[in-house]
């Protein structure tokens, strides 16, 4: 159930932010922008064919959003109860994820042709450079999206484990041990860092701006650091002992059990290990995540 929530709010979270660039964009820049914006461009064409008042430019992709999120989420309650609803999760958080994406770089490059003219029939042509970066962008991030969320369905442990040292195994099933933690405020520095670079990014791209790459790179790198460290899973099977970090789960450390002489329980506090996250110190490698 906390995972389900976890899972929620980052949906809310990631609407908010798309909504907001969307409206934001076109307003931000409105004193550089033409009375109408250009909107459309055929293909072939020489110049664009289609246009909107700014407020108009602003609305339409943002109803287009707002009517997306409410028509998956209703979707995926739906079926919530059904033996398809995490399948469902999954689809769904890749289909926000990249619909997002793909409407604020479609945004974004509106914004950019439209930038400095005095008329909407003077707009810079958009290229095909830019859509397929837009695509490319929204698939990486849909497929991401439902990598993250598989990840959160662990998989049945055939079986039940008995009490005692020594557990019978029957034949032919196999025991697996898998628990997953998370330090929530780990992640939401993660989070926060990550959308300051976001912001930037399209701020940048919109050519509002130079790209801001004193802003972008510093971000960028402590989101990707903080989110690796935020979280953990471990898995014990047959074959041995694997740490998976980060959403994706990636990197993974991984013991064969030939390796392994023993295994015990210790309690540590992060004043021990020197902090939160993943440590070194002489007490060995430690992920201190609570």
């Amino acid at each position: 159930m906390e995972r389900k929530h976890g899972t929620w709010w980052g949906v809310a979270i990631w609407a908010v932010v798309v909504l907001t660039a969307l409206v934001a964009m076109p307003w931000a820049a409105d004193g550089r922008l033409p009375e109408r914006l250009a909107t459309h461009w055929s293909v072939g064409s020489t110049g664009p064919d289609g246009s909107m008042p700014v407020w108009a430019a602003a609305v339409f992709p943002s109803s287009i959003w707002v009517a997306l999120v409410l028509l998956i989420v209703v979707f995926v309650r739906r079926t919530d109860g059904a033996a398809s609803g995490p399948a469902m999760r999954n689809w769904a958080v890749a289909g926000l994820l990249s619909g997002g994406v793909f409407l604020a770089g479609a945004q974004t490059s509106i914004v950019r042709a439209n930038l400095d003219h005095a008329d909407w029939r003077q707009a810079d042509p958009v290229s095909v450079w830019a859509v397929l970066t837009s695509g490319v962008a929204a698939t990486v991030a849909g497929l991401a999206g439902w990598a993250v969320t598989r990840r959160d369905r662990a998989p049945a442990t055939p079986g039940v484990v008995t009490s005692g040292p020594n557990t019978e195994i029957p034949a032919g099933e196999r025991f697996v041990w898998l628990s997953r933690t998370a330090n929530p405020w780990l992640h939401w520095i993660g989070v926060a860092t990550g959308l300051v670079t976001l912001a930037a990014a399209l701020v940048g791209a919109s050519g509002m701006v130079g790209v801001p790459w004193a802003v972008v790179a510093p971000f960028a790198m402590v989101s990707v650091v903080v989110l690796s460290c935020a979280s953990v899973q471990v898995r014990v099977t047959e074959k041995g002992l694997s740490v998976a970090f980060g959403p994706l789960g990636w990197p993974v450390r991984h013991w064969p059990v030939q390796d392994i002489e023993s295994a015990r329980a210790e309690a540590r506090t992060p004043a021990q290990v020197g902090g939160w996250g993943y440590r070194l110190s002489g007490m060995g490698t430690t992920v201190m995540l609570r």
